[in-house]
């Protein structure tokens, strides 16, 4: 079994920041890469930042220069550095990750995601 974990939500003014961590747990052999995704209401899931196992990242135009991804490999967890947050920023957030466990399974796992709120 393998389970994602998020945490770090919550409610933040505009333009402050938060950081939002994601662990992995269970029979791990290997990740490649991890995500971060968002669900505002009334929208479609959207994809905001990927980080690969090698370190590459790409992240959404909505977020570029303000959102950072990272990973610490040693405890399979992926985190989202979110500054200078904006009210469209307000969205449920949700870690993604395409893991390979020990049983030679290889699948895309998701967490149940954590509330971000940006409002004065």
């Amino acid at each position: 079994q393998v389970q994602l974990v998020e945490s770090g939500g919550g409610l933040v003014q505009p333009g402050g920041s938060l950081r939002l961590p994601c662990a992995a747990s269970g029979s791990i052999f290997s990740i490649n890469a991890m995500n971060w995704y968002r669900q505002a209401p009334g929208n479609q899931r959207e994809l905001v930042a990927t980080i690969t196992s090698g370190g590459s990242t790409n992240y959404a135009d909505s977020v570029k220069g303000r959102f950072t991804i990272s990973r610490d490999n040693a405890k399979n967890t992926v985190y989202l550095q979110m500054n200078s947050l904006k009210p469209e920023d307000t969205a449920v957030y949700y870690c993604n990750a395409r893991i390979t466990t020990f049983a030679a399974m290889t699948g895309d796992y998701w967490g149940r995601g954590t509330q971000v709120a940006v409002s004065s």
